[in-house]
């Protein structure tokens, strides 16, 4: 029967799902931090808080790219909203680094570190288009060669309106005040914009063109709407994944019965049902891993050992590496998802076949399937760093978990405590406490894809910040949806065998302990000034301390904490008889 065989096939791959999936999981949720107020000493005159700023830039009256900047621990404050601000020519400061109103320090003032960003600037001196005038203009300087606090006293003395500082790196630095330093009477705004945006400025007025600059600094709300979408997709894919086993059952049975000769008497009929019933059994078996307290354990260890692999040498590469697993799981469930679907609605779109080379007898309808999966996620990479891309990745990432919970089981509580304990402890360990030895949280730099070259980790739902003059992503990692999804899971499968009803069975209010533990993440980043949450420190307590308090109450928590499928079906077979 060609049945079991395709069965046997798909079985492999979809192990290998898992073992992907588990290996390179994150587990963040929120990674993105909204606040960028550093730890950098706050001093009378010198204690504002770092904002984000757009810098709008115009040459010769054609608006060019708006760069990102942060404002500095002092100066007078920008307005929020872009009306409210003034357009100015933007001159570059004599000397560039701004340290002093003369140029006779030019390259002595100087450290060696910043002379080849220095030299990017010469041609604009020999071409004679130095403007020294800085009288109304915002003054633009290098970094280096002096503190913040002196560049702007010296722009302030020269009746510049405000000052813009050009980064050396990739990066927006925070202006502070040097100890024993005082900035109170600096009255114009400053603002760091990094190196590239320095460059692009340099060359309008290399090329002879007039500059000039606009500030201002948004705020960023604390919530967007796009957080009740983010929460509705990670309950949605727990709930699918747990009832998902129905809609498959179904088609199991429906295709079963097809096989079978409609011309059989009762009695063959029957014998013939249950010895499918009982090959379908031992296939399905096969397809199934039911987690144990050592691979729970072993998990934990492999994942940590992983995160410092990213850590420590993350680069695009290792990103490609990741993005490509990612699109041969997601293709693998994407392909599961809508075969199960259809096949369910459509039992007669399967039985057309073909003997192909390599893969054997193969349904044509699953072929098609297949190759729309290929295409579908080869145009996500491709057009990964699109505006709409995120809709590809939320679609293959979902498809991914909800086969990856129909493989993976857990077979009890005990499991479920050690495995969600764990995993507890490595979130709240890799975004709170690595810090002290890595100072910085080592997860929130791996999923933010520090040296990964601009590319990012696609281990996670997002979904764009709507409402955010920013932009940016609200996101949740695969294993804030997994880990929980694995208990819920238990937890429905546990009620059917049980015929447990809604009310008196733990699927439902594990579904509500998970949806209350998003909603609890998501008020901790808020009260943490956007700063990453472990979501793991909400959701496990929320589902499995739910589960087991459940458990007491109703005097059921010995039997969850040995639960084993095989109790079940042997409940079953005494019950038939």
């Amino acid at each position: 029967m060609a049945f079991p065989s395709r069965r046997r096939r798909r079985s492999c791959s979809l192990h290998a799902i898992l073992l992907f999936c588990f290996l390179f999981l994150i587990g963040l949720s929120f990674a993105e931090e909204a606040s960028h107020d550093g730890d950098s000493p706050k001093f009378p005159g010198c204690d504002h808080p770092y904002n984000l700023v757009k810098v709008k830039n115009w040459a010769n009256g054609v608006e060019g790219e708006t760069f990102a900047g942060i404002t500095a621990r002092f100066g007078a404050f920008l307005p929020k909203e872009e009306k409210n601000s003034y357009r100015l020519t933007a001159v570059f400061s004599n000397p560039l680094n701004g340290c002093s109103p003369s140029s006779s320090k030019v390259l002595t003032t100087l450290s060696l570190a910043y002379v080849s960003f220095i030299l990017l600037l010469i041609e604009l001196i020999l071409s004679h288009y130095f403007q020294g005038n800085l009288s109304g203009s915002i003054a633009m300087a290098v970094r280096g060669g002096c503190d913040f606090t002196t560049k702007a006293e010296v722009a302030q003395s020269g009746g510049a309106a405000a000052l813009l500082v050009i980064n050396d790196k990739e990066e927006l630095a925070e202006m502070g005040c040097e100890k024993g330093t005082s900035a109170q009477d600096i009255s114009i705004p400053a603002v760091l914009i990094p190196k590239s945006g320095g460059q692009s400025l340099n060359k309008s007025v290399v090329d002879g063109q007039k500059v000039e600059l606009l500030f201002y600094a948004p705020v960023r709300p604390p919530v967007d709407l796009s957080v009740i979408f983010l929460w509705i997709m990670a309950v949605g894919t727990v709930v699918c994944a747990s009832v998902w086993s129905e809609i498959a059952a179904s088609e199991e049975t429906n295709e079963r019965y097809n096989e079978l000769s409609p011309k059989v008497n009762v009695h063959s009929y029957f014998l013939q049902e249950t010895s499918n019933a009982s090959a379908f059994k031992d296939d399905t078996e096969k397809e199934v891993i039911d987690i144990n307290v050592k691979s729970a354990i072993v998990f934990v260890i492999t994942a940590s050992a992983f995160l410092l692999l990213l850590y420590f040498f993350m680069s695009s590469w290792f990103v490609w590496l990741l993005i490509v697993l990612f699109c041969i799981g997601g293709i693998e469930g994407m392909h599961n998802c809508i075969t199960t679907v259809i096949l369910r609605i459509c039992r007669n779109c399967g039985r057309k076949k073909l003997n192909l080379p390599l893969f054997g007898e193969t349904s044509l309808f699953s072929l098609l399937v297949l190759i729309c999966c290929v295409v579908f996620a080869t145009a996500w990479a491709i057009n990964r760093q699109a505006s709409y891309s995120w809709a590809g990745q939320d679609i293959l990432g979902i498809c991914l978990m909800i086969t990856v919970l129909q493989v993976a089981r857990l077979p009890n509580i005990k499991v479920a405590t050690v495995l969600l304990c764990c995993a507890f402890v490595y979130d709240i360990f890799w975004v709170f406490l690595s810090p002290i030895i890595f100072h910085q949280s080592v997860m929130i730099a791996v999923a933010r894809g520090d040296n990964s070259g601009g590319e990012t980790i696609p281990m996670l739902l997002r979904i764009p910040r709507f409402a955010d003059e920013w932009g940016g992503y609200d996101m949740i990692g695969f294993g804030d949806i997994l880990f929980p999804g694995l208990l819920v899971s238990f937890a429905f499968r546990y009620d059917k065998a049980n015929k447990k009803g809604i009310a008196n069975g733990y699927f439902l209010w594990l579904t509500i302990g998970y949806g209350v533990g998003l909603f609890l993440t998501y008020l901790g980043l808020y009260l943490m000034d956007g700063h990453g949450q472990p979501a793991l420190l909400y959701l496990v307590p929320c589902t499995l301390g739910l589960c087991i308090l459940l458990g007491l109450v109703r005097g059921e928590l010995k039997d969850l904490w040995h639960y084993s499928s095989e109790d079940a079906s042997s409940r079953a077979s005494s019950g038939l008889a």
